[in-house]
């Protein structure tokens, strides 16, 4: 089966019923996707699809296939990070980080949909499991992470 995964397209032989998240994990070695929980609940493995924050342990990989993946690979990196990630270093949002590229992913999505969201629209689609407690923080780099990413808008449409 073919899959875009960041960008990238990629063949690949599984079995078509195999978790998107085994997929990506064991036979791509993109580690930063995490399992949780295994039943969709806790949100560690969120990965977007097609722009949607989706939960990947329960995805059958043949599900993906002709639709655009994003995994937390594809979201910044170390010399350019992204708002969402820019935010999260500011506000320390993790504490053990297990589930931060889940979060961060599931962060991702929602300010691609809600550029400006409240805290209710936050409290609504930000349905991620912290162990460590991180709500708090969490929700206010969504909202810093929302300015940065108004003022960069702003800035490329000033050009």
């Amino acid at each position: 089966m073919k899959l875009n995964i960041n960008g990238k397209d990629i063949s690949l032989e599984v079995e078509p019923g195999m978790p998107l998240l085994w997929a990506l994990r064991d036979e791509l070695n993109m580690t930063g996707t995490k399992f949780g929980c295994g039943v969709s609940s806790c949100g560690a493995c969120t990965v977007k699809i097609d722009g949607v924050a989706t939960r990947s342990c329960t995805y059958p990989v043949i599900n993906a296939e002709g639709k655009k993946i994003v995994t937390i690979e594809g979201v910044g990196d170390e010399l350019n990070p992204s708002a969402v990630q820019k935010a999260w270093i500011q506000h320390q949002v993790p504490q053990c980080g297990y589930c931060q590229s889940g979060m961060i992913m599931a962060a991702e999505a929602l300010l691609d949909e809600i550029p400006n969201p409240t805290d209710e629209d936050i409290d609504n689609k930000i349905t991620n499991i912290c162990r460590c407690g991180t709500y708090t923080k969490v929700r206010a780099a969504i909202h810093t992470a929302s300015k940065l990413r108004t003022e960069a808008n702003e800035l490329l449409g000033s050009l």
